[in-house]
């Protein structure tokens, strides 16, 4: 197995960001050729999502969170900025790992889709995601 901690500066806004190209420099520098690369986001407050982007859908993405998960009063969990409570809750609707097929030393993606860090916190502006490659 092979696995890089890569960071991501997200800034102080909520925030999709695409991980494509770090993933194939990550498969490249590994000499991949087939397996499973698993993408893990080690934060109680942010995601992994496999989307378009570009297109609109990552804003929408987020707006659909602020609807969904709306930065309030209303949550038991209370440090931190306002509503934060919600940062919390996010891995449950777009969960902290995903695992997509390798082949040919490329990640196995439709035409559209991409590998994004999704982030509603905005009192971390730094994250980690780990790249794990499992060899086929």
């Amino acid at each position: 197995m092979h696995s890089e901690l890569i960071e991501i500066r997200t800034g102080s806004e909520e925030s999709v960001v695409d991980l494509t190209n770090a993933i194939e420099r990550f498969l490249s520098e590994s000499d991949a050729g087939d397996g499973l690369l698993n993408v893990f986001v080690p934060h109680a407050t942010a995601g992994i999502a496999i989307i378009e982007t570009g297109a609109g859908s990552d804003s929408d993405l987020l707006a659909r969170l602020r609807e969904l998960l709306p930065a309030d009063d209303r949550w038991h969990h209370r440090h931190g900025s306002a509503g934060h409570g919600r940062d919390h809750v996010l891995p449950a609707f777009v969960p902290p790992s995903t695992t997509v097929p390798v082949l040919g030393g490329r990640p196995a993606l439709g035409t559209w889709q991409s590998i994004c860090l999704v982030d509603t916190n905005v009192d971390n502006p730094t994250r980690s995601v780990r790249l794990s490659l499992l060899p086929g």
